[in-house]
């Protein structure tokens, strides 16, 4: 891991605790400064304070969906940069939802991962940021 890497701050925003005590727990093994948001909303009042490099968002969500997030996110000059991988259990998405995903910027990831998956899902969303 570069030395960047290893600075980058990465924001994983989902409803499920599981979900997010894993993926934090290997992101920070790594050396990533991790940090956790249990909504949509709570991801989206973090964002100043937590200047992410890259989000791991969950699509399936109360009140307000990955997709709500993610045009919130872009719609936020400051942040509208940040790579986002949406990670779903779900094994169907509509055509038009894949194509919002597309064309919001959003990388597809589909549960189960495995720990190696998710840190190798973030580095990729890193490199996007310095293309």
């Amino acid at each position: 891991m570069t030395t960047a890497d290893t600075a980058a701050r990465i924001l994983i925003v989902d409803d499920d605790e599981s979900v997010l005590q894993t993926f934090s727990k290997a992101l920070a093994l790594e050396g990533f400064d991790v940090r956790v948001a249990a909504s949509p909303l709570t991801g989206l009042e973090e964002l100043d304070d937590v200047q992410p490099d890259a989000i791991l968002l969950d699509l399936r969500m109360p009140f307000v969906n990955g997709l709500g997030f993610l045009y919130r996110l872009r719609a936020n000059a400051a942040h509208a940069h940040v790579p986002v991988a949406i990670i779903t259990g779900d094994s169907c998405i509509d055509d038009p939802v894949l194509e919002e995903m597309h064309v919001l910027g959003a990388e597809l990831v589909f549960k189960p991962l495995w720990i190696d998956e998710v840190v190798s899902v973030t580095r990729g969303l890193l490199e996007k940021r310095r293309v």
